[in-house]
C-alpha cells in the first residue's frame, strides 16, 4: 500500500546525507511535458536544449513531450507509457488545443508515483487541494487569487460593503473563502450572497431583492463565461446596470458578448503558453540543480503494470520546487503552501462598448517587496456612462420610522376627529389593530417625537411614522405558523424584516438586539430600577427598643452588672476602700456595698444621678471612669439612633434594597413583582444565572406593557414594577403614591435602532452627539422629563440599620480593658499599703519606747525631789503646781495631743466603745474627718487595735 510521504521542510533529514554523493548521481534526466500542441512541444524542447548549456557537462537533461488527448483516460494512458516508462524526473502539463481541460489525469498518475507535476495553463481550484494532487504545483496563478485583486481594488475606491454573486462549483466557493478571509482584515463587509448552481443561473428574485432591501451597489460577479452571459441579461432586464452601481466581474466573464458597460474586470498578465513553459524549464533546472548537488537521487518508476514502488526522492524534489523563487519573463515566481503561484500580475480592465479598456494594474513592486495597485480612477467610466465615481450604496431620502408608546418619550394619543390633522407638536402616527386588521390613526408627541424632528431637520430626509402593531421592544421568540420556529417580534422585528427603516424610542441596546440591527450611540443613559407603592408609616409599642439589636441589648444589661460586681470587689479589697477606713465605715457616707455599686452603674449610666456612696478606691474610680466614658458612648450612639429611627420610621420591610434583594433572588408567594414582557429588562433578568429563579417567577406575572403593569402596581396587584429608571423616575414625580426603592443596576443606554449596516447608523450618531454638545438633549429632558414633577419625594428613603456588636464592640473592649486596668491597680495599691504599714509600725514601736523612757525619767526625778532638802519641799503649793505643770508641758512639748488614759483590754471581737474615741465622760460632738483620721491613727499608736 502506498502510504504520502509527509511534507515537511526538513525532508533531507530522511535520508543520511553522509553518503551522498554526486558520482553515484545519474547523469541523464528524463524530463516530461504534455502541451497543447506541436508548436509548443517544440518549445519545450528548444528550452530543454538551453538548459543543457547553462547545466554542468556532468548533467544531461532529456525531453519526452508530446500533445494533450482531449479523452482524461487516454491521457493518463500515454502518462504510463510515454513517460512513466522512461522514468521522468518531472513532468510539465497543459491543456488541449481546444478548450482547456483540466490536467486531474496526469496530476493523479503522477502523484501516485510521487513525480512533481508543474502546471502552465489550468487555473482550477481543485488542483490546489493537496489531499489530491499531492505533487502538483503551477507557475501561473489560480482563479481564487483575483480576491486578492478585489480588496485591494474595494480599498483603493474606499468602498467598505460588497455583494457577492458566485457559483456553488469549487472554484467559485474557493474564491468566496479567499475573498472573506481578506475582507474580514480589511474591514470589508460582505452584506450579501447569492449563490448559484453552475449551469442554472436564474437568480432574478435574488438580485431583485438585494436591489430593493439592501443599501449597497457594490456587486462582485464570480462566473464563467455561460452563467455570466445568462446573469448579464437579468442585469440588464432590472436596470441595475445604471447610475449609482458598481460591477467588478471575474476574468472568465470578459468572454462573453453582452457586457454591460461600465464594468470592471482583471485580466492574468503575461500567461501565454510559451512563456509559462520557458519559466517552468528555469525552476525545475535550478531545482534539479540543488537536488543533485545535495542528495543521493535514485531512478524514478519506470512502468505502471509492476508493483507500485514510489519515487524515493519524489518529495524532496517537490519540495525543493516549491522552495524556488525566480524572475522570468510572466515576473516574480514564488509559491505557496499550496503550489499555487504568488505574486501574479494583472491588468485592471473598463467594459465600454464591448472593449477592454486599461484603466490599471495590479504588479510586483521590487522595491516595498509586495504587490502594488494603480488604478486611475479619472480614465473610469461607470455604468449609466457616468464619469463620477459611485458612492456605493444607495441613500433613501424618505424612511419609514417605527415607535410605541412610552411615557414620556412616546405619547401617543387618539386623533381628533373634529380636526384635518394632528396638534403642531404632534406627527400622524397609524397603528395596525391586530384584532380587527384595521389601521387606525394616532398622534404621537413627546421626547423622542421631537427628537426625531431634529433629525430629519439635521439630516434632510422625509419619513413616515407608525407605532408597531405588537406594542413590543423586541424579543427573539418562538410563533406558529411561519417558516421559521422563531422570530423577532416589536421594534427589532420591523428592522430585522426590513419593515422599517429607523426605529426612534426609547430602545435599549442589548448584545442580542445588536447581532441582528445597528444601534446608535446612546441619546440618553439610564439603567433598572425598581418601582414600589409608599406604605403608611408604622408605630409599635416596641418601637423605642428599635436603634439597638436584642443582642446589644443584652451586652449592655450584662456589662452594668458586671462593671457593678467590680467596683465592689476593687473598694471591698483594695487598701484604700471605705472596708479598710475604719472611721469611714462608721460614718453616715457608709461603704460601697453590691447594691450601691449597682445603683452607681445604672445611674452613670442613665445620667440620673449618683447616691452618696462612692468608691473610695483609685483603682475603683479609674474603672467608674472608664464606666462613664462607656456610658457616654452608648447613649450619644441610642439618641442619634432612636431619632433618626422616628423620624425615617424602619419599619417598612416593603421596600426591596435592590436587584440583589433575597425576594428577588428567592422569590415567595407573598411579594409579586414584574416586568414587561419582551423588553430589555426581561432579557436581563434571562440572561443572569444568580437571577434565575427571579426569571422563572416573573415570566408568570410579566405585562405587557408599563402602563399596565403601573397601573396594577397603584391597585395593590403588584408590590414591585421593575423597569427603566427614566420611566420610573418620570411615574414616582408625577404620582406621590409611588416612589423608587433601591440602587440603580443593569446600566445601559437608549439608542436609535437601525438597519444592519444602514447607512444611517453613523450620520445619526455624529447628529446625535451634535445634539449632546449643543444643549439640545439637556432642553428635551427639562421639557418632557424634569419639567412637570410634584413637590414629593421620588424615592423612599433609606432606612438606618439598627446597631448590632458589630457597631459597637469598640466601647465594650474599653470597659473589658478598664476592668483589667483596675485590678491592676488594686495589687499595686495593696503592695503599696503593706510597705506604708511597716513604716508606721516602727515608728510606732520608737514612740513607745519613748514614751516608756520619759515616765522613768520622771519617776526617778521625782524620787530625787523628795530626798532634797526640807525647805525645798516646803515650798507653797501655789507656787509648785505651776512648776509641775511646766516640767509635764515641757516633757510632752513635741507631742500635739494629750494622752489620756489606758482603756480596759479589749474584747476578742468587739469594736472600741466611742466614748474612747470622743473622750472619756464627755458627750458626743461632731467631727470634722480630718480629726477622725487623727484621732485613728494617735490610738492605733498604743495598740488600741
Amino acid at each position: 500500500m502506498l502510504h504520502n510521504d509527509e511534507y515537511d521542510d526538513n525532508i533531507f533529514d530522511k535520508y543520511d546525507t553522509s553518503t551522498w554523493t554526486t558520482t553515484n548521481n545519474p547523469t541523464h534526466y528524463n524530463i516530461g511535458a504534455i502541451l497543447s500542441d506541436r508548436q509548443h512541444v517544440l518549445t519545450f524542447v528548444n528550452e530543454i536544449e538551453l538548459a543543457n548549456n547553462s547545466l554542468s557537462p556532468n548533467i544531461t537533461l532529456h525531453p519526452t513531450a508530446f500533445e494533450m488527448s482531449f479523452n482524461p483516460v487516454h491521457t493518463a494512458q500515454d502518462v504510463c507509457d510515454k513517460l512513466i516508462s522512461k522514468a521522468v524526473y518531472a513532468v510539465i502539463v497543459s491543456h488541449p488545443m481546444n478548450g482547456f481541460k483540466s490536467p486531474t489525469a496526469v496530476s493523479f498518475t503522477c502523484g501516485f508515483y510521487k513525480i512533481p507535476v508543474i502546471g502552465i495553463s489550468n487555473r482550477d481550484s481543485s488542483l490546489s487541494n493537496k489531499n489530491l494532487h499531492s505533487t502538483f504545483l503551477r507557475t501561473i496563478s489560480p482563479y481564487s487569487h483575483q480576491a486578492d485583486v478585489w480588496i485591494d481594488m474595494l480599498l483603493y475606491m474606499e468602498y467598505k460593503s460588497v455583494i457577492i454573486i458566485h457559483s456553488s462549483d469549487s472554484d467559485g466557493r474557493g474564491t468566496l473563502s479567499r475573498f472573506q478571509n481578506l475582507a474580514d482584515k480589511s474591514n470589508i463587509k460582505v452584506e450579501y450572497i447569492i449563490e448559484y448552481e453552475s449551469g442554472i443561473s436564474n437568480i432574478r428574485r435574488e438580485l431583485r431583492y438585494a436591489q430593493r432591501n439592501l443599501y449597497c451597489r457594490v456587486f462582485i460577479l464570480y462566473a464563467n463565461s455561460e452563467d455570466a452571459e445568462i446573469i448579464f441579461t437579468e442585469i440588464i432586464q432590472q436596470e441595475m446596470d445604471q447610475t449609482d452601481y458598481v460591477w467588478i466581474v471575474s476574468e472568465q466573464a470578459l468572454t462573453t458578448a453582452n457586457k454591460p458597460d461600465g464594468i470592471l474586470s482583471l485580466k492574468l498578465k503575461r500567461s501565454e503558453e510559451n512563456v509559462m513553459i520557458k519559466d517552468s524549464v528555469a525552476i525545475l533546472t535550478n531545482a534539479l540543480w540543488t537536488m543533485y548537488t545535495t542528495a543521493n537521487i535514485t531512478k524514478p518508476p519506470t512502468a505502471c503494470n509492476t508493483p507500485i514502488y514510489p519515487w524515493q526522492n519524489g518529495i524532496m524534489f517537490y519540495k525543493l520546487l516549491m522552495k524556488q523563487v525566480h524572475t522570468g519573463e510572466s515576473g516574480l515566481i514564488k509559491f505557496d503552501d499550496a503550489g499555487d503561484r504568488l505574486f501574479g500580475e494583472y491588468e485592471i480592465l473598463n467594459i465600454i462598448n464591448n472593449t477592454e479598456r486599461p484603466v490599471g494594474n495590479y504588479k510586483f513592486n521590487a522595491k516595498e517587496m509586495k504587490m502594488e495597485l494603480n488604478l486611475n480612477l479619472d480614465q473610469i467610466e461607470w455604468p449609466g456612462h457616468n464619469n463620477q465615481k459611485p458612492l456605493g450604496y444607495f441613500v433613501p431620502s424618505h424612511l419609514t420610522i417605527t415607535t410605541l408608546a412610552e411615557r414620556p418619550f412616546v405619547w401617543v394619543k387618539p386623533f381628533p376627529f373634529d380636526q384635518i390633522e394632528c396638534e403642531d407638536n404632534q406627527i400622524l402616527c397609524p397603528k395596525l389593530n391586530l384584532t380587527t386588521n384595521v389601521e387606525e390613526d394616532f398622534c404621537c408627541e413627546g421626547y423622542c417625537i421631537d427628537l426625531l424632528k431634529e433629525l430629519a431637520s439635521k439630516l434632510n430626509f422625509t419619513y413616515n411614522l407608525k407605532v408597531v402593531a405588537d406594542g413590543q421592544y423586541g424579543t427573539y421568540e418562538f410563533f406558529d405558523g411561519f417558516d421559521k420556529p422563531r422570530r423577532w417580534s416589536g421594534l427589532v422585528g420591523e428592522l430585522v424584516n426590513r419593515k422599517a427603516d429607523m426605529a426612534v424610542a426609547p430602545l435599549t441596546a442589548t448584545p442580542e438586539r445588536s447581532q441582528v440591527i445597528s444601534f446608535s450611540k446612546p441619546f440618553k443613559y439610564e439603567g433598572i430600577t425598581v418601582l414600589q407603592t409608599r406604605q403608611p408609616r408604622k408605630a409599635t409599642l416596641a418601637s423605642f427598643m428599635q436603634p439597638f439589636h436584642g443582642k446589644l441589648w443584652l451586652l449592655v444589661l450584662i456589662s452594668v452588672h458586671v462593671v457593678a460586681l467590680a467596683l465592689y470587689m476593687l473598694d471591698r479589697f483594695s487598701p484604700f476602700g471605705g472596708y479598710n477606713v475604719d472611721d469611714i465605715t462608721n460614718s453616715d457616707e457608709g461603704v460601697l456595698n453590691l447594691s450601691s455599686a449597682i445603683w452607681f452603674s445604672w445611674g452613670v449610666l442613665l445620667n440620673s444621678g449618683i447616691g452618696e456612696r462612692t468608691p473610695r478606691s483609685f483603682s475603683a474610680r479609674v474603672l467608674g471612669m472608664v464606666w462613664a466614658g462607656f456610658a457616654m458612648i452608648v447613649v450619644a450612639s441610642y439618641t442619634a439612633n432612636l431619632a433618626a429611627f422616628l423620624v425615617l420610621n424602619p419599619g417598612d420591610d416593603h421596600a426591596l434594597s435592590g436587584v440583589e434583594d433575597s425576594r428577588l433572588r428567592n422569590p415567595t408567594e407573598g411579594f409579586t413583582f414584574a416586568t414587561v414582557k419582551g423588553s430589555a429588562v426581561d432579557m436581563f433578568f434571562r440572561s443572569q444565572v444568580h437571577l434565575f429563579n427571579a426569571y422563572r417567577t416573573m415570566e408568570e406575572t410579566n405585562r405587557n406593557s408599563p402602563e399596565e403593569a403601573i397601573d396594577q402596581l397603584l391597585k395593590g396587584e403588584l408590590d414591585a414594577f421593575i423597569w427603566d429608571s427614566p420611566r420610573l423616575e418620570y411615574e414616582a414625580a408625577q404620582d406621590c403614591e409611588l416612589a423608587i426603592s433601591g440602587e440603580l443596576f443593569g446600566r445601559s443606554g437608549y439608542g436609535i435602532g437601525l438597519q444592519k449596516n444602514s447607512f444611517w447608523t453613523n450620520e445619526v450618531t455624529l447628529a446625535l452627539l451634535r445634539m449632546h454638545e449643543s444643549g439640545f438633549m439637556e432642553t428635551l429632558d427639562n421639557r418632557w422629563i424634569l419639567g412637570s414633577e410634584k413637590e414629593c419625594d421620588a424615592k423612599i428613603e433609606s432606612f438606618p440599620n439598627t446597631l448590632g456588636m458589630k457597631n459597637m464592640a469598640g466601647v465594650f473592649i474599653l470597659v473589658f480593658s478598664g476592668i483589667v486596668i483596675s485590678f491592676g491597680l488594686i495589687v499595686v495599691e495593696i503592695i503599696y499599703k503593706k510597705r506604708k504599714l511597716r513604716k508606721i509600725q516602727r515608728l510606732s514601736i520608737a514612740k513607745k519606747m519613748a514614751i516608756r523612757w520619759m515616765i522613768k525619767v520622771r519617776k526617778n526625778r521625782s524620787k530625787h525631789s523628795k530626798n532634797t532638802s526640807y525647805q525645798i519641799a516646803t515650798i507653797t503649793k501655789s507656787n509648785q503646781e505651776p512648776h509641775e505643770k511646766e516640767s509635764e508641758q515641757d516633757l510632752f512639748r513635741y507631742h500635739s495631743f494629750s494622752i489620756p488614759p489606758p482603756p480596759p483590754p479589749p474584747i476578742v471581737g468587739q469594736r472600741i466603745p466611742s466614748t474612747y474615741i470622743s473622750g472619756l465622760g464627755g458627750p458626743k460632738k461632731q467631727r470634722t474627718a480630718q480629726q477622725k483620721i487623727y484621732e485613728f491613727k494617735h490610738q492605733k499608736s498604743f495598740g488600741y487595735y
